[in-house]
């Protein structure tokens, strides 16, 4: 889409919300509203589409300025058609695995809050590489609640290994 005017700018923004998953490409240089201050716009509105700038007039202070604003590219022109064919399918393909990442994050978050005070001390132990025995000790309990315990926290994280479950939580916390 091509922005001829402050009102085009605008309208394009009302009905952002409204379409689906895509990559705006913008020029640092537009009428009315420049690149920086559409992705600031954006911004404002939760918009979370992949942003590449394009400009004719690049230095590194545009550059840097674009990439702290979220831009995930910026390409100066003059650019071949492929080069941009190629910023814009692997902004897509990033902006998708981060989409379902983050599902995947609030799944497990989920299913965290569905564990009691006792099954998150138990899952604490077995992610940092306890035996039943030794977190039984700790805790005060016996070996055997703590398998009864480990079983219920592998059935509501729905995990099928301790690996799993494990990647569950290191997925969670971030450092996965």
């Amino acid at each position: 889409m091509l922005f001829r005017s402050h009102d085009s700018a605008v309208a394009f923004l009302k009905a952002l919300p409204t379409l689906q998953d895509g990559c705006i490409v913008t020029d640092i240089r537009m009428p009315e509203m420049d690149g920086l201050e559409l992705q600031k716009r954006l911004k404002e509105m939760k918009i979370d589409m992949p942003v590449i700038v394009i400009t004719g007039h690049g230095d590194v202070h545009l550059a840097v300025s674009a990439m702290k604003s979220g831009a995930v590219d910026f390409i100066e022109k003059p650019f071949d058609d492929e080069a941009l064919l190629s910023a814009i399918q692997a902004a897509l393909t990033q902006h998708s695995d981060d989409r379902r990442r983050q599902s995947l994050v609030a799944e497990v978050r989920k299913r965290l809050k569905a564990l009691s005070e006792r099954e998150k001390e138990v899952l604490n132990g077995l992610v940092a590489g306890k035996p039943n025995k030794i977190i039984a000790y700790e805790l005060g309990i016996s070996a055997r609640t703590v398998e009864v315990y480990r079983a219920n926290v592998m059935t509501k994280m729905q995990a099928d290994s301790l690996s799993e479950l494990v990647r569950m939580v290191l997925l969670e916390s971030g450092t996965a």
